[in-house]
């Protein structure tokens, strides 16, 4: 659960963005008492439930608190669209006001600015309504063919299905797991790359909705790395849940699989923030590969891209990453880069390739929109 200091500042955050927008829009909507008096109320109970939705579920009964906090992460996108769009009009009009566009002409600068705010809330619902489908739907499946140099003739063609940012939590149950599974194993790969991010909450509360997990099924086993919301949610109870369900958890450990006569070594690294947890369990990729077969081609799974600088030296082939989910929708897309290293697909990195997910579920708010969900196939080829 978010620190209290954390929701003092989220508070008051949110609490400025709503009256920012209410000042802006408004006036130019030209509202009659009641309407103005219900779109102060909108924005009230949105400025409520947003932070709300983060914090209710570990103190209220389920499953009345899935339904709050689910209802508050749809309040919680609309908003952020709404207040996206709000700015872009007030830069649009600064613009076109000191250029004289509009004074000058004698164009009615009243009428575009009703119009330009009524047109605010439509599109934040259209844009809302669309990133729910596209959220909602089961992930699509990506096939991406990685060129390994040396590639002994044994592994070329190994599948490998990554899945990654399931967050099952308040609006991701069992039913969406399922189909994910379903999906993953009709894939027929030989092997499961899980990076991390799977839920969102207590063990005691998400049991039952991870349980279909343990029915991947891959011929050289399933694997899985922890990433920031498993530390955030008790990462040494998810550990032994996920181990209970079969998955084998690779905490800065690795195993070798063998493809006829070729060995291949599967690492993993814990989440990129584990030391802030646990200094026990600090991310490190190099001691994930002691003791490995020198000469074998090296596959790491790491939550976070920006692993990939401590990786890249330790002599990986590529390494499978997710976190960012693509900027997950418009805008935030753009901002993800600032924080890593690649926001999603195939990348070269001081000789190793980097693949990140967009993720398999979505985080927060039912929402993706220019940012797909995904399943991926990665197959080794021959480079």
């Amino acid at each position: 659960m978010p620190g209290i200091p954390f929701l003092l500042r989220l508070v008051a955050i949110v609490a400025a963005a709503h009256v920012y927008v209410g000042m802006r829009l408004m006036p130019d909507l030209a509202l009659t008492g009641i309407q103005a008096w219900l779109a102060v109320s909108a924005l009230a109970v949105s400025c409520v439930l947003m932070p709300l939705a983060l914090v209710v579920r570990p103190f209220a009964a389920r499953p009345w608190a899935d339904w709050v906090a689910g209802i508050g992460l749809v309040a919680m996108g609309l908003f952020s669209s709404v207040f996206v769009l709000t700015v872009l009009r007030d830069v649009a009009l600064a613009v076109a006001l000191t250029a004289g566009t509009l004074a000058s002409t004698g164009f009615p600068v009243a009428g575009i600015k009703h119009g330009s705010a009524l047109a605010v809330p439509a599109l934040a619902l259209c844009a809302t309504l669309a990133g729910a489908v596209n959220a909602r739907r089961r992930a699509r499946i990506v096939q991406v063919d990685v060129p390994i140099a040396g590639l002994p003739p044994a592994l070329h063609g190994f599948a490998i299905a990554q899945i990654s940012d399931i967050h099952v939590g308040p609006t991701i149950k069992r039913g969406y797991v399922e189909n994910i599974v379903r999906a993953v194993n009709a894939l027929r790969p030989d092997l499961i790359a899980v990076t991390g991010d799977v839920v969102d909450g207590p063990v005691a509360q998400l049991a039952l909705h991870t349980e279909p997990l343990g029915r991947l099924d891959a011929r050289h086993g399933v694997y899985l790395v922890t990433g920031n919301h498993e530390y955030f949610s008790g990462a040494n109870s998810w550990v032994a849940e996920f181990r209970r369900l079969g998955l084998r958890v690779l905490m800065n450990e690795h195993v070798v699989v063998r493809e006829g006569d070729a060995p291949l070594v599967v690492a993993g690294v814990t989440d990129y923030s584990a030391g802030a947890f646990d200094p026990a369990q600090a991310s490190d990729p190099s001691a994930a590969v002691a003791g490995a077969p020198p000469g074998a081609v090296r596959l790491l799974l790491a939550h976070q891209p920006r692993s990939a600088a401590a990786a890249a030296p330790a002599g990986y082939a590529l390494q499978l990453s997710g976190h960012t989910h693509g900027g997950q929708f418009l805008p935030w897309n753009f901002f993800v880069r600032f924080q890593q290293p690649f926001t999603a697909g195939l990348h070269r990195f001081q000789g190793m390739w980097v693949y990140t997910s967009r993720g398999t579920g979505y985080w927060g708010p039912p929402k993706r929109l220019g940012a797909p969900s995904e399943i991926t196939l990665l197959r080794l080829v021959a480079g």
